[in-house]
């Protein structure tokens, strides 16, 4: 995490947050001296990314191993016709990059695993999850737990979206396997069941306002809540995540 006081250049590019009381200047400085991870640069990321940037969080490493199809385009709004046969994480970053230049870029052309997340988790103030990868996401979790960080999760298939909030430092609250003790890799896929561009634009939106709201503290507290959201009805839902008796992350605090 770096220290960065703001110019004033910068105070009046993110003036409109300034002028929120629940925000401020110190709210706004939080975030521009806030390093954030996130992991997954496609439907999820991509509005994550951006509107994070635009936000001014100070650092985002972006971390992906695939490059940019054809058939992303149709949702994967940080990147464009150029971007295909590139690597997601750069084309990403590119567009974070020339939608806001102070912000420190780092691009990781990999995929994130349980040993990389131990080693490279200490010192993020966070993690944005947007992998579409129960792997994935049970080894944010441990990392996560490991290092007391808290972490955003989302997900968004067909007409259906959910985000969720773990936060780690909170005493007796609840963890990613909590809600899915034994989630198997056998999800469906944006791939095979196919996807509506906007819900994923509304779930990474708001998974990138739960990062903010992590960040600064404003508002009520989202951890250990599930909200759902069909988007065939408009429909959405919220459940509460109890902790589970026995679970890695019983015991802490």
């Amino acid at each position: 995490m770096t220290d960065i006081t703001m110019k004033d250049d910068q105070l009046l590019r993110y003036s409109r947050h300034i002028l929120l009381s629940e925000v401020d200047v110190d709210g706004q400085q939080a975030i521009c001296n806030a390093h954030v991870m996130i992991i997954g640069l496609g439907g999820l990321g991509s509005p994550v990314a951006l509107y994070l940037a635009a936000a001014g969080v100070g650092t985002l490493t972006l971390v992906d191993d695939d490059i940019v199809e054809e058939s992303n385009l149709q949702r994967q709004i940080a990147h464009s016709i150029e971007s295909v046969g590139q690597a997601k994480v750069v084309s990403a970053a590119r567009e974070c990059m020339v939608l806001n230049p102070d912000v420190i870029l780092h691009a990781e052309t990999m995929r994130a695993d349980k040993d990389w997340l131990m080693a490279r988790a200490a010192g993020v103030s966070l993690i944005v999850d947007c992998s579409d990868n129960a792997e994935v996401r049970y080894a944010i979790n441990d990392a996560c737990l490991a290092h007391g960080i808290p972490w955003v999760s989302g997900a968004a298939i067909a007409f259906s979206g959910q985000v969720a909030v773990f936060d780690p430092r909170q005493t007796g609250a609840p963890c990613y396997r909590c809600l899915y003790p034994a989630l198997a890799d056998e999800e469906m896929t944006c791939a095979g069941s196919g996807i509506l561009s906007p819900v994923t634009g509304v779930v990474g939106a708001l998974q990138a306002t739960e990062a903010l709201r992590l960040l600064v503290g404003f508002g009520q507290p989202q951890h250990g809540v599930l909200q759902t959201w069909d988007a065939l009805g408009n429909d959405w839902r919220r459940w509460k995540i109890t902790l589970a008796d026995g679970c890695v992350c019983s015991g802490r605090g």
